[in-house]
């Protein structure tokens, strides 16, 4: 913050929105401006009512009750001050790292039993809005940063409440995200009472937090794994300029107007590094369409359940825009196809085709019985889900059964007389020949799966 700036009822007013934080930083370059931001600030203090005693009401967060990210259970934010956090004991310091977000600058990262948190150079206390409970963090990502001629990083941590699938909600945290080289730490960088057994694991930064962060996960009870992005199963096609060798795990996407880069995880979607950051998890994805199809760039539509008012099946759309045409493919086939999303763009008629073969094969596996519990484990399918398919089968044989108990050339015959063995052999070449499509149609599947 700017000299002269009151930051504790700055930040106790505008601690949502770090971008305002950000942009009265920059403004407040003369006393004039200090003293207006000033001014704004302890007015809008006194308005909602968060009075506290002098020199806390930075410190102090509010108890809120605010709705989980499925909308449904309410999660109770407990009481917590810099004050309690900075009297922590700290057990590992590492200086000089590069923080992007929540602020753009070089801190001292501390890692204590309970948080991590930030901490300017000289100074004793966490930097406000950089301080995550370890018990709160819900995700954790390892991704390389794209168009660096240097290898470079970002550590990514998601604490609850630090993105939102919903239009309709606003974040109310942010995300932890810093940088990191590919060398080793510098001499004298590392500190606290764990810096020996850390000596051990700083072959390199990556070496260091890994290690870091997850012993204080485990320790605080947190079975949150770090997940990096793995070019063997999914990878753009589109080559790096600037490290042409090395193939890139991002694809280029522009959410409105903000340019950004798509992360196509084992865990789910990551769009990054612009606020705000998100992240959709697989298990929120509805169906996965694209849209805009042109000769270089398309659009990518992903459905995704918000669970708004209590309603599960509540979905929005959240549409990327620009992707490069050479990444259609991959996206398509590496990702979408493998963890088996609904690609919504694809022809009625085609996808019917496809599902209805697809309930044959599984009705086929569950009589013969011998190979219907591997079926099932690769198919990933619940028992819902396969009662359902089962269901869906039965309706359509249902149907085929009435389609073949109709013959039209019957006409003119005495009824429940003049049938004859000849209808039963007809009978059962018709079955026959329905048998024999079936197995051509698992046959197709079965090669489309193995290509």
């Amino acid at each position: 913050m700017a000299s002269g700036l009151d930051t504790q009822k700055l930040f106790a007013v505008f601690k949502s929105r770090p971008d305002i934080l950000d942009d009265i930083n920059k403004a407040a370059d003369t006393p004039s401006q200090v003293q207006l931001f000033n001014k704004i600030s302890s007015f809008v203090y006194e308005q909602i009512g968060d009075q506290q005693q002098p020199g806390s009401s930075l410190k102090r967060r509010r108890v809120d009750i605010e709705p989980t990210q499925n909308g449904n259970t309410p999660a109770i934010k407990s009481e917590t001050t810099i004050e309690d956090v900075a009297s922590e004991n700290i057990l590992l310091e590492i200086k000089d790292i590069s923080v992007s977000i929540p602020q753009r600058k070089k801190f001292e990262l501390c890692f204590t039993p309970k948080h991590v948190y930030a901490r300017a150079p000289n100074t004793t206390t966490p930097v406000p809005g950089i301080t995550y409970a370890w018990k709160e963090i819900e995700c954790a990502f390892y991704l390389p940063v794209p168009e660096k001629t240097q290898v470079q990083h970002n550590y990514v941590l998601f604490p609850r409440n630090s993105y939102s699938l919903s239009k309709s909600t606003t974040p109310t945290e942010d995300p932890l995200v810093f940088t990191v080289s590919a060398g080793a730490p510098k001499p004298g960088s590392i500190g606290g009472p764990n810096a020996g057994a850390a000596a051990a694991v700083s072959d390199s930064y990556t070496t260091l937090f890994h290690w870091a962060i997850s012993k204080c996960l485990q320790a605080a009870g947190n079975n949150v794994q770090i997940v990096a992005a793995d070019p063997a199963k999914f990878h753009s096609k589109v080559r790096q300029p600037h490290r042409p060798k090395d193939p890139a795990v991002h694809v280029k996407a522009f959410r409105g107007s903000k340019d950004g880069f798509l992360f196509f995880l084992e865990n789910g979607i990551l769009w990054g590094f612009k606020k705000p950051l998100l992240f959709i998890p697989l298990d929120k994805i509805a169906a996965i369409s694209y849209t805009s199809v042109l000769q270089r760039t398309f659009n990518m539509v992903v459905e995704v359940f918000t669970g708004e008012n209590g309603d599960d099946e509540a979905t929005e759309e959240i549409e990327f825009a620009m992707l490069d045409q050479e990444d259609y493919g991959g996206i398509n086939e590496s990702y979408v196809a493998r963890h088996r999303l609904q690609d919504r763009s694809m022809a009625d008629q085609r996808k019917a085709k496809k599902e209805l073969a697809e309930n044959a094969k599984g009705k086929k596996g569950a009589e013969e019985g011998g190979d219907a519990n591997g079926h099932t484990d690769e198919n990933g399918m619940t028992e819902l889900e396969r009662a359902q398919m089962e269901a869906e089968q039965q309706l359509q044989d249902e149907e085929d059964e009435d389609e073949e108990d109709y013959d039209p050339g019957s006409e003119g015959e005495s009824e429940g007389s003049g049938t004859s063995d000849d209808d039963d052999d007809d009978d059962e070449d018709a079955q026959g020949d329905e048998m024999e499509e079936d197995d051509d149609g698992d046959g197709e599947e079965e090669w489309e799966r193995n290509a």
